[in-house]
């Protein structure tokens, strides 16, 4: 398992590997590749991606929870990230350090991630004087629609991203070991990560952030999505929908169980 100063010391070194995960048997599955992920995300977007939702606001505390430590069997020695959902810090820093706190001891994570910037900086402070590593977000910030709206770049006006790069450097100073870009324009994304001593983590912030975080859904093609900052490595959507259709059929024609399928 990679450790906090191990991530910290990539930078400029080797590209960091993330993928969001939500249960048991994907999170084995990345445990086991040869080629090996240093972190996994347990991401608010389990709203979106599991439960179906529009928003990852919908998304709680217990549901992150809950799929942290499904991801935690399956994957025992990764380095796991979980998402703080939408009002489990937004409130106040005591209730922000609660809610990582039980991310940590109840959900088995090694790190809690926070959107935002400037104004959640006590909550970042207090989270990482309880001994708490803290992953920071900035960009294009979900649990933000309602007031942003569906607007997925930010960044492209200049005192956005001012905004972004002065963010980026001050959650750097309150003690977060990295902080995730999300769909920003590429030079916004070489800017920020040249001008931080800690990795960032891209996803739709070009190939000069010091790492990449994709849904594992999303690069193997299940996931329905279309959005131009993923790649599919695998069109699992089609080969799934073949495999269900196969086996309908082969119930239908009696032909499923088989002998070899069958007790004696």
């Amino acid at each position: 398992m990679k450790t906090i100063n191990e991530i910290i010391k990539s930078k400029n070194r080797q590209k960091l590997t993330m993928l969001t995960c939500y249960d048991y048997s994907f999170a084995r599955l990345i445990s086991s590749c040869e080629n090996a992920i240093d972190m996994i995300l347990v991401g608010d977007s389990l709203s979106n991606v599991i439960k179906g939702d529009t928003s990852t606001v919908n998304c709680n505390i217990d549901d992150v929870i809950y799929h942290c430590r499904a991801v935690r069997r399956g994957a025992p020695d990764v380095f796991i990230v979980a998402d703080m959902p939408f009002m489990s810090y937004q409130p106040s820093p005591r209730d922000a350090v609660i809610n990582a706190g039980r991310l940590i001891s109840e959900g088995g994570a090694n790190a809690v991630k926070i959107e935002g910037g400037k104004a959640f900086l006590p909550h970042v402070r207090l989270i990482v004087d309880a001994g708490i590593p803290v992953m920071g977000h900035l960009g294009f910030t979900p649990q933000s629609v309602n007031m942003f709206g569906n607007s997925v770049v930010r960044g492209r006006k200049q005192n956005e991203s001012d905004k972004i790069l002065e963010d980026a450097l001050l959650l750097e100073k309150e003690g977060v070991f990295s902080i995730v870009l999300e769909c920003i324009p590429h030079i916004l994304g070489k800017k920020v990560t040249e001008q931080l001593q800690i990795p960032t983590v891209g996803i739709g912030a070009g190939v000069d952030c010091d790492g990449q975080v994709l849904v594992i859904y999303d690069m193997l093609g299940i996931s329905g999505g279309n959005f131009k900052f993923v790649k599919k490595f695998k069109n699992l959507d089609i080969e799934i929908i073949e495999g269900i259709n196969q086996y309908a059929c082969s119930v239908r024609n009696a032909e499923f169980p088989s002998e070899e399928n069958s007790f004696r």
